[in-house]
């Protein structure tokens, strides 16, 4: 009779799920499962010529494989990107979707999708999840902004062959914890061995995982040293480094900030030599007066920086903003500011590209110049939404110390 109980322990406890999923806290506003749904914006929303991407969100949860399965079956256009807003939830299944997602060679992002019928709510409630799941496309918009994928959303998240992590959004993680349903009284020590041996495997099939999706090792090493009561966003230059997002110069749309004082918000990161660091840039672009604007440049200070420089942002060659050479100081940050003149500001919206250019002069007295560049998408449909708050007059932003790039 006690060999038949244990029995019947040991095959329960077999069915022990693996989980992921962070505190409940973080699992706040978030669907409690997985849906998946196709979306449309405005022109360029999602990208250059992009107006239509594929919104996966909400909780990981043990039946997800089996739609998001049928629902790509039906999804003919496979060139649309998927964007991911989720907090995590169970790691077979997003291992499963994660290859789904392979074999689609598929472009993921990470954003949250609002549907427009649903904006001043919570997005999630039941009104609203009826909507995004009752099939068709659901008008929305994008934003990255405080945009998540944790725990195990970053499996889906590797599955794709291409994976962008805007600026201002996260990816995180933190180790697994195997929930067990025990039925009877077994040992202890027969359930310790169970979730021992359960844990090792759980280990094994993550890094085989990660290491087929083509992501450096290095990533299931920092996995298994993150508490699963905890949680590690994964930093630029680790999302880098293993990997994940390989882009030099990671960049958001601009975007209309609805603050105090409204203007239109840009973010980047900026590779500095290998990879083994990247600094972080913003442009914040405020209206002055109908006819004026003014742009503000913040960046992370240069570690070790000797010499004064001169920033420069050009639209073509003919029309420019010059910052000047004494960039006002704001703890890590160096923050420059300047007017832009009716006719620089219209060379900017007609362009597709702003070029920064930097001169620095050493104490050597030794010149020399970088230049990047950077898109003006979304900046077409922010500004007229800024102008439409723009005052008759205003006063010259000052700089501020919640002028910071995101991390």
């Amino acid at each position: 009779m006690m060999f038949r109980l244990l029995l019947v322990a040991v095959l329960l406890l077999a069915h022990g799920e693996l989980r992921a999923e962070p505190s409940p806290a973080e699992k706040n506003g978030f669907a409690p499962r997985l849906i998946i749904y196709n979306a449309r914006g405005s022109a360029d929303s999602c990208g250059p010529g992009c107006d239509r991407w594929i919104a996966v969100e909400g909780q990981v949860d043990a039946d997800a494989a089996s739609r998001i399965r049928r629902f790509l079956a039906d999804a003919k256009d496979t060139k649309r990107p998927f964007y991911f807003h989720s907090p995590g939830g169970a790691v077979e299944q997003s291992y499963i979707i994660g290859r789904l997602l392979r074999g689609r060679k598929a472009v993921a992002r990470v954003g949250r999708t609002l549907a427009k019928a649903c904006i001043g709510g919570t997005q999630v409630d039941a009104a609203c999840l009826k909507i995004k799941t009752a099939g068709g496309e659901v008008e929305a918009e994008l934003t990255t902004r405080n945009a998540m994928c944790n725990s195990a959303c970053t499996y889906l998240f590797l599955g794709a062959t291409t994976r962008e992590v805007a600026p201002d959004a996260a990816v995180a993680v933190h180790n697994s914890k195997l929930t067990l349903v025990v039925h009877g009284q077994p040992p202890p020590r027969l359930v310790a061995e169970f979730r021992e041996r359960g844990m090792a495997r759980a280990d094994r099939e993550r890094a085989a995982f990660v290491v087929s999706m083509g992501i450096s090792r290095e990533l299931d090493d920092l996995i298994k040293t993150v508490k699963f009561e905890s949680i590690h966003v994964l930093t630029r230059t680790e999302l880098y480094r293993f990997g994940i997002d390989t882009r030099p110069l990671p960049e958001t749309a601009w975007t209309l900030e609805a603050a105090a004082r409204p203007y239109v918000r840009k973010f980047a990161a900026a590779k500095q030599g290998n990879g083994a660091s990247f600094r972080a840039m913003e442009w914040r672009l405020f209206c002055e007066n109908g006819r004026r604007a003014r742009l503000m440049f913040v960046r992370e200070l240069e570690q070790g920086a000797a010499g004064t420089s001169t920033v420069m942002m050009m639209a073509g060659t003919e029309k420019s903003v010059a910052f000047g050479k004494f960039p006002a100081r704001v703890g890590k940050y160096e923050v420059w500011s300047d007017v832009v003149a009716p006719e620089a500001m219209q060379a900017i919206l007609e362009s597709s590209r702003l070029q920064m250019g930097e001169s620095t002069q050493t104490t050597e007295g030794k010149t020399s110049l970088a230049t990047f560049d950077i898109d003006t998408l979304g900046l077409g449909a922010s500004w007229p939404q800024l102008l439409a708050s723009c005052p008759a007059t205003g006063p010259r932003p000052a700089a501020s110390t919640n002028a910071a790039p995101a991390n």
